[in-house]
């Protein structure tokens, strides 16, 4: 069945059913990746998936029921199993269904550009020998991948609203690997494009960034002053980003909660989530909930303006909704997620950072991070490399060191931002940052 005939075969089950408030989640999804070791394919897969999710409200409680069949019967199984389930909620929260916003922005993402197999194996492969031929120095071990997706998501609901996204993206990633005299090291690089014209580069990259690691020594026990890459700032950044969540603060998982217009952070920090930033794929003109999505800033030089809303916690709290409604797929329930969620940048180069830092820490790995912290209060213990920074230039490559503090008061601790913002290759969520600089930070050796 076609989108139409769906809707209109709900619409009568509905209908039958007596079902006067009720909402249909759909989505479709498809992709394409290869995988090579030592300049072969070692991996292929292609995959087709999709369902829908039927929402409605009876006696203000929230029935859902979902299905991967679409076909006309299962249709009306499936709105005759959400009525039944909605018998069983116990949670007071009375359902809502959206009826619509006024206004929904346009996207800016350039139409999806999906990928032949035949093109995935033959760019995987291309990087693979690149990486090869990157230096004498690599090893058996190097892995490249290339991949490309695509997904339709579709809202409709018995108030007549019917909004459509259609997202996708190609991206490949190399795990360069080199030895040198019997030491051992590894560097990450992924990438976003259309073709191996995009791609080209990166393997010598990923290849230099391991080269350079090479002699890494240790680091003394102590408090320094350090510069988080833009990489790690970004992932530091998502593995605390649950804090933001209202869901999280009013269920007394964050010491957010009752903090909004209070200033949280650093006045060189600002927070943004934008649904339409350039360079981000996987706009959205629309939430989970039907919401329009716009751009908005939740820290703003160094207050917090806002923590991210859906209906449900909006209306708990007295508020609008920030259009952050998510699902993690057709079937799941109603969270809260940011889009593209990012520490601004300023008008101070990477190198006028190192300058004001002086000596230092530069960290560009950071190691079992999600594992590492705790995003209810802020703790975090890190195993982390780098290099240390001397007279404000990068210096000799240092590792296996960790680092300590608490998220609620690094960010209090940010001395200056970089210029340059990276977002990250995240799925509906991005995390992006410059590379920061942070003073006290505990270090052990």
């Amino acid at each position: 069945m076609d989108f139409n005939a769906i809707k209109t075969a709900i619409a009568a089950a509905a209908e039958k059913a007596e079902i006067k408030e009720y909402e249909i989640y759909y989505v479709q999804s498809s992709g394409i990746s290869a995988e090579t070791l030592k300049k072969e394919i070692s991996s292929f897969s292609s995959e087709v998936s999709g369902g829908l999710c039927f929402r409605c409200i009876v006696d203000g409680k929230m029935g859902y029921a979902s299905s991967e069949l679409m076909e006309a019967d299962e249709m009306e199984a499936l709105v005759y199993r959400a009525l039944s389930n909605a018998k069983f909620v116990e949670a007071d929260d009375a359902g809502v269904i959206f009826a619509g916003s006024p206004k929904y922005e346009k996207t800016n993402a350039p139409e999806p550009v999906i990928l032949e197999a035949a093109d995935i194996k033959s760019s995987a492969l291309a990087i693979q020998n690149e990486m090869y031929e990157a230096s004498d120095k690599v090893i058996d071990g190097c892995m490249s991948a290339v991949m490309s997706s695509e997904m339709t998501v579709r809202i409709f609901n018995s108030y007549g609203l019917d909004l459509e996204n259609h997202v996708g993206r190609n991206l490949a990633y190399v795990q360069s690997a080199v030895n040198v005299d019997g030491e051992p090291a590894n560097d990450f690089t992924i990438r976003s494009g259309n073709s191996y014209e995009d791609y080209k580069g990166m393997a010598k990259e990923s290849v230099e960034g391991a080269l350079a690691k090479i002699g890494a020594g240790n680091v003394e026990t102590g408090t320094y002053d350090i510069i988080l890459d833009k990489h790690q700032m970004a992932s530091l950044l998502s593995a605390f980003s649950p804090i933001f969540s209202a869901k999280n603060a009013q269920m007394g998982m964050s010491l957010l909660a009752g903090k909004e217009g209070e200033k949280i952070a650093s006045e060189c920090v600002t927070i943004t989530d934008d649904p339409f930033r350039k360079g981000y794929e996987m706009q959205t003109h629309f939430d989970a909930e039907g919401v329009a999505t716009y751009r908005k800033n939740v820290v703003e030089n160094g207050v917090l303006k806002t923590l991210l809303y859906n209906i449900t916690t909006a209306k708990k709290a007295g508020v609008e909704t920030t259009g952050n409604a998510s699902k993690g797929g057709y079937s799941g329930s109603v969270e809260i997620s940011p889009y593209c969620f990012c520490i601004e940048g300023s008008d101070i180069t990477e190198e006028q950072l190192f300058a004001k830092l002086g000596n230092g820490i530069y960290i560009t790995d950071l190691m079992g991070l999600h594992a590492g912290v705790n995003s209810v209060t802020g703790d975090f213990s890190i195993e982390a490399s780098g290099f240390m920074i001397e007279n404000g230039k990068k210096g000799r490559p240092v590792k296996t060191f960790t680092i300590a503090g608490n998220f609620f008061e690094v960010i209090k601790k940010i001395d200056a931002v970089a210029d340059k913002v990276k977002i990250g290759m995240g799925g509906f969520t991005a995390f992006g940052a410059p590379s920061v600089l942070i003073r006290g930070i505990s270090v052990a050796g």
